[in-house]
């Protein structure tokens, strides 16, 4: 019998339940934004649901002292894996002045925190990406051994920021890896309508770097190879480009409506292959995970979010004397 993926990887079980818990903690956050935004409580969503699998399997190949990761604003399981708690991430969404991204000053999914090491990220999409890019060469230059993971969605790949940051990390052999999560949908146009080629990772050989299309649902797929491209990018060997395939699973925010660009079947079945769904089978078939620790661990979690939820919704907003901080006359 073949040895289990992740004892060929390396991975151990203390690893994988902590895979498991932060992809389930992601999970739990956003629905429990969704109802308070449909609530009336706070006033935008953009959904995380579908791609934690591919988030923390990418991540877990990082060292969370020395790297950098640049995240698009679906990148919760991200930025929890890299210490962002669910108290921080509940101060955003209602917008209170102890939210650790800014201040309450941006909408929720612009992480960014100096000591957790995440990279602030601006409104216009793919804009993350040639900062990562500069990170990486400021890295180089200084020989310092980071590395720098930005992702994005397929709608980003096709940017002119994306082409112009993958050409020049390829030309300067940079220590970047470039994380395509494709989720099938730009807003509302489907990936068919926004690619020429078949894969996003189709495009790495025109930019002088390695590509690979790989499972978003599987986080141990996509572990392994995020974690040959950081090996690689630490070598000297320059940038790679990984795409991960899964499914967004609700509407692309909480100002969309889904149903006017496909069906509820649609949906459903993508459901079926939710990577939570899939890697809680996975370790239970290799005995990891037992039915009443997989009960604690939902319960746990519930609990902490319950707690975040009433501090920030009783904490206070920024003073009105902040507003212009931050604001230099040219």
């Amino acid at each position: 019998m073949s040895e289990p993926k992740h004892e060929a990887l390396g991975l151990e079980r203390d690893q994988l339940l902590s895979m498991f818990k932060t992809m389930l903690t992601a999970r739990k956050i956003d629905e429990r934004m969704w109802l308070l935004n449909r609530a009336g409580k706070i006033p935008f969503v953009i959904s995380c649901q579908g791609q934690e699998a591919a988030q923390i399997g990418a991540v877990t190949a990082l060292n969370t002292e020395e790297d950098y990761i640049l995240p698009y604003y679906r990148d919760l399981g991200m930025v929890l894996h890299f210490g962002m708690t669910i108290q921080d991430l509940m101060m955003s969404g209602f917008a209170r002045s102890e939210d650790p991204n800014s201040g309450g000053r941006q909408m929720p999914g612009h992480f960014g925190s100096k000591k957790h090491r995440i990279v602030t990220g601006s409104s216009p999409v793919t804009t993350q990406v040639p900062h990562a890019v500069g990170f990486a060469l400021a890295g180089k230059i200084k020989r310092e051994n980071f590395i720098c993971l930005t992702s994005f969605g397929e709608g980003s790949a096709n940017q002119g920021d994306f082409h112009e940051a993958a050409n020049f990390a390829g030309v300067h052999d940079l220590p970047v890896i470039f994380l395509c999560e494709n989720n099938k949908y730009a807003i509302s146009v489907p990936v068919d309508r926004q690619l020429s080629c078949e894969r996003v990772s189709d495009r790495a050989q025109g930019y002088g770097m390695p590509g690979e299309t790989v499972d978003g649902n599987d986080p141990l797929a996509v572990y392994e190879v995020v974690k040959k491209a950081a090996e690689r990018a630490r070598e000297g060997s320059g940038p790679s480009l990984i795409e991960t395939v899964s499914y967004r699973l609700t509407a692309h925010s909480s100002d969309d409506d889904d149903r006017s660009y496909r069906g509820r079947e649609e949906v459903e079945e993508a459901r079926q292959k939710d990577g939570i769904v899939t890697f809680a089978k996975y370790l239970k078939e290799h005995d990891l995970l037992s039915e009443d620790e997989e009960k604690d661990m939902h319960n746990s979690i519930q609990k902490e979010i319950d707690k975040a939820t009433d501090l920030a919704e009783s904490a206070a907003y920024a003073e009105v004397e902040t507003t212009f901080n931050h604001v230099y006359d040219a």
